[in-house]
């Protein structure tokens, strides 16, 4: 009994702290949202520094010891805290502060790097991906070393700034610090929640084969008209290799490229047919019926169990006003494959250029480039640890969490898992709709309180775990 008094005190103590804060935690993260830490321009390498070294400041002053590493790209911003000592379990974040870039900004309602808050929603670049959220952990953090006087757990938050251009230098940086960043559980909040008030524990990411594909013709775009048809048209030929990759029912037409993937559990499916998903709502929101894909699988499952093939972008010949009539000399599209368990990029690129090959009409040339690529995952969660996380979540939603996937990919999540040999937990705070990528990027204000207390509980009932694996 007196046990769990000292840990109701503990987390009253807390949990106090942060409703007397919360009003500066916003005016802070506003502060974060305004710099336009860009990591796909160079043009915006400063601000990449500039918000590094704001990463750096506000780790501090939570509470935690930070630094900067400096990579071949963008700096990794380290804050640590092991004051709870060595029989205590330790935790690693996960985040990323670079963003998409904003554009179209004719789009955004307003600037995307003046946060401004309305009808319950703070609009800017970042706020939901991922810096508001990788915000929330510093803030739990603060909650325990300021309002407690130390953390339940140590701590350890590895934040990135390259994670919207492939992370080219995060694993290289895991790999060489593996000793110094070994967990007993990696927890990401990247990701969001089935829908308001209902917490959701994402247990797949897709993965992601990126390739760009140029093809050429003649040396120098031609005549249409004084050329036109002995002469085999880049953009044409393009257009057939892309026609020929996906069938009339969605199906991928690549040989053999269904083999690997490793089918779901009748229960799995059974839990997804009973998520409160409104395909109706969904198809309002976007302005397109959800009629892709592969028609005998439900919208879930094509979401978050199917593999895809899209094309990113198409570049080719004339786009000015007007009419120009030109045979274009090179056609070029960006492609890429979101892949499930078990398929690979490496393979998927073989059997992408086998492919390519076979389907290439004489009179052009196909190069290939293999731009980035993710391993897919899937969860492997203790039943303990679900029990943590979901009474962490149960005291601030007062419901059981849902279990979600995400047709998303984030690589870092298979890395960690390999390297730091630790399992990964993907729990976030955006909520469907919240423009991730797009213009009026947005995150709701009531989850910067409920996130930074869910966080704030799950470090405590970590630290109450008998094991974590």
């Amino acid at each position: 009994m007196g046990h769990t008094r000292i840990n109701l005190s503990y987390m009253r103590s807390a949990e106090q702290y942060i409703s007397e804060h919360i009003d500066t935690f916003q005016s802070e993260i506003f502060e974060f949202l305004r710099i336009p830490s860009i990591s796909a321009s160079p043009e915006y390498l400063h601000e990449m520094g500039e918000a590094a070294t704001w990463l750096k400041g506000m780790m501090e002053n939570s509470g935690l010891e930070a630094k900067i590493y400096k990579t071949p790209g963008n700096p990794i911003v380290l804050g640590e805290s092991s004051k709870a000592g060595e029989n205590a379990p330790t935790v690693l974040v996960y985040g990323h502060y670079d963003v998409q870039p904003p554009e179209p900004l004719d789009l955004w309602t307003s600037p995307p790097f003046e946060p401004e808050i309305r009808d319950g929603r703070l609009y800017a670049r970042g706020s939901s991906d991922d810096k508001g959220q990788l915000y929330l952990h510093l803030k739990a953090a603060e909650a325990f070393l300021k309002g407690v006087g130390n953390l339940p757990i140590n701590l350890i938050v590895l934040a990135e700034g390259e994670e919207e251009v492939g992370s080219p230098n995060l694993l290289p940086f895991v790999k060489k610090h593996s000793d110094q960043l070994a967990c007993d559980i990696a927890v990401i909040s990247d990701t969001g929640m089935m829908a308001p008030g209902l917490p959701s524990i994402l247990c797949s990411l897709r993965g992601l084969a990126y390739f760009d594909i140029e093809v050429s013709g003649p040396s120098s775009d031609l005549h249409s008209g004084v050329y036109g048809g002995p002469v085999v048209n880049p953009a044409l030929a393009l257009a057939q290799i892309l026609a020929s990759l996906q069938d009339s029912k969605g199906k991928i037409t690549i040989g053999n490229f269904y083999d690997d993937i490793l089918d779901w559990s009748s229960q799995a499916k059974k839990q997804m047919k009973e998520l409160p998903f409104n395909q109706q709502e969904l198809e309002r929101f976007i302005g397109a019926e959800l009629c892709g894909g592969e028609k005998e699988f439900s919208v879930l499952e094509r979401l978050w169990t199917r593999p895809t093939c899209e094309i990113n972008g198409l570049n080719s010949g004339y786009t000015g006003t007007g009419a120009k009539t030109v045979l274009p000399s090179t056609a070029q599209a960006k492609i890429s494959f979101r892949l499930v368990p078990d398929q690979t990029p490496q393979r998927i690129e073989n059997l992408f250029r086998k492919h390519i090959e076979k389907v290439t009409p004489k009179g052009v040339q196909v190069t290939i480039k293999q731009l980035h690529g993710g391993m897919p995952w899937r969860a492997q969660l203790s039943d303990e640890l679900k029990h943590a996380v979901n009474s962490a979540l149960e005291k601030v939603f007062n419901k059981r969490a849902v279990i979600a996937g995400e047709g998303g990919s984030i690589p870092i999540v298979r890395d960690l898992e390999t390297v730091l040999d630790s399992p990964v937990l993907l729990l976030g705070f955006s909520y469907p709709g919240c423009n991730l990528h797009a213009p009026d990027e947005w995150f709701p204000v009531e989850s910067i309180e409920n996130g930074i207390r869910t966080i704030a509980h799950l470090y405590h009932e970590i630290s109450l775990m008998a094991k974590i694996c």
